[in-house]
Order: C-alpha cells, then sequence, then structure tokens
C-alpha cells in the first residue's frame, strides 16, 4: 500500500503530463509548527501554452502566496469536495502551508466547515493584511525561503490551543494509512464517540465529514495504484481496500475522476 506521501502525489492527476510542465517542492515544518502544519509546499510552472492541472483534494486546508487579479495574496483553501483543476499559463510560482486536519481550526476559531468548497482572502477569516506577507513570499529567489517566511508569518498569527486538534488530526492520519478503516463508524469506534459526536467534531475541525475522509483516502490509494508501474489487478485491490466488489471500486472512481481506473491508468 502507498505511503502517506505518495497518496499526497497521487492527489496530482495525470502526473506524467504535469512533470515536464511544474516543478513541485516541499519542506517539513519546525516543531514549533509541526502540531498544526504537516508541511509547506511551492509550486513553480512555466508554460508556453496553458495547462489545466486537475487535483483530487484531501482533507487539508492550505495557505497559499499566488497572485490574484495581477496581485500578490494569501488564499485559505477549504477542503474541496469534488476534484478541481487549476489552469496554469505562462510563468508563476505558488507557494502556501498545507495544514494538518484539523490544523486550521486554531487559527479560525469558528467551524472549519464555513471554508468548504472555498477559496477566501486570508485578510476576510483571519482578520490580518495578508498583502505584504504574500508579496514577500512571492518576492523570495529561493521557494523555501519563501515558505520560511510564511512560517515566520503563522507564528506571529494568535491561535488558540485545543487537545481536540492533536486527537482529530491524528485520527484522521491513521485512516490515511490503514486501509483497513474503510467506515465511518470505525472511526468513531477509534475515537470513543458517537458517530454524531464525531460527524460534528470533523465538520468543525476537519471542514467535512468523517465518510468523506475514510472514502477519499481509500480512493487515493486507488489513484496511487494507477500511477504505478506495476499490472493492478483491481478486483484484489478492491476487496484489500474494502470494496464490495471490483464493480463498486470502478463506480466509484469514475464518479470522481471520469474514467475507469484501468483506463486512467493507461492515460496517466
Amino acid at each position: 500500500m502507498p505511503s502517506r506521501s505518495d497518496r499526497a502525489q497521487a492527489a496530482i492527476m495525470r502526473p506524467s503530463r504535469a512533470e515536464h510542465r511544474i516543478q513541485v517542492g516541499r519542506s517539513e515544518p519546525d516543531p514549533d509548527l509541526a502540531g498544526v502544519v504537516d508541511y509547506f509546499w511551492w509550486v513553480r510552472w512555466d508554460t508556453p501554452r496553458s495547462h489545466v492541472q486537475e487535483v483530487v483534494p484531501r482533507p487539508v486546508v492550505h495557505l497559499t502566496a499566488e497572485v490574484v487579479d495581477g496581485e500578490p495574496r494569501l488564499l485559505v483553501h477549504g477542503v474541496h469536495p469534488r476534484m478541481f483543476h487549476r489552469r496554469l499559463e505562462g510563468t508563476g510560482l505558488t507557494v502556501a502551508a498545507g495544514f494538518r486536519p484539523a490544523g486550521f481550526r486554531p487559527f479560525l476559531r469558528e467551524d472549519v466547515a464555513v471554508l468548504q468548497g472555498r477559496e477566501v482572502p486570508a485578510a476576510e477569516v483571519l482578520g490580518v493584511d495578508d498583502r505584504r506577507v504574500a508579496a514577500d513570499v512571492l518576492a523570495c529567489e529561493r521557494p523555501e525561503d519563501g515558505a520560511a517566511l510564511l512560517a515566520e508569518w503563522l507564528r506571529g498569527l494568535t491561535r488558540v490551543d485545543d487537545p481536540l486538534v492533536d486527537t482529530l488530526a491524528d485520527l484522521v492520519e491513521q485512516v490515511e494509512e490503514d486501509t483497513s478503516l474503510v467506515r465511518a463508524e470505525q472511526l468513531a469506534e477509534l475515537a470513543g464517540v458517537s458517530l454524531r459526536t464525531l460527524q460534528r467534531r470533523f465538520g468543525s475541525y476537519v471542514g467535512i465529514g468523517p465518510k468523506w475522509v475514510v472514502q477519499r483516502f481509500r480512493l487515493l490509494d486507488v489513484t496511487a495504484a494507477a500511477h504505478g508501474a506495476a499490472e493492478v489487478d483491481w478486483a484484489e485491490l478492491a476487496a484489500q481496500l474494502g470494496y464490495a466488489d471490483q464493480s463498486h471500486l470502478i463506480r466509484a472512481f469514475t464518479q470522481l475522476v471520469g474514467h475507469p481506473p484501468a483506463a486512467y491508468a493507461r492515460e496517466a
């Protein structure tokens, strides 16, 4: 089964098309931010022709420094329920923080579900001007230096300590790594709470429900397999990932990506 890093990379659709157009990097947060930030990342692109990059979202809130209508801004990206795409043209750079599941809640101090499917300037949700820091981050010659500036800016924000953040982040990360977790009821049992309580906590902290989280990670396992070089036994994979049979796996994957997994594997 793929690692957490493999699943993060599996979120980038048709990677062979992207590798000659975009450069992706990432760095780990310092210990003082590691409880809320999973990683910092950046993307450079140089595409004389327009390139549309499809992405399968994970249960992660991102804070991105990018150019919006000609102006550097920090944008908060809530969890997108469905696959989305970005159109890249010319040359550009995005530098970002990917938060741990539930990790943005201490900064937002309201239900993270209000951000679901939205991209909002940081000034609107955090009450602080984001223009100067976005300009400074994007002006760095090395994107990793821009990520360090973004980390320093995050350190200056007020955040509320909340023990549920670690509890829920650990639970989501366990779902990502343990392919035997295939139902939201299993998570509720692990958490020692009712399913209704877990659903409420996920909406408030993670920004999307536990059923979606379980299904999304198992579909990312399918995507990671499709991106691999080895021939895939889809029926065997369906059994490993808790699908009733191969047809259920194919139906779920097709609904998300638009193609059956075998056809997507040949294309990707």
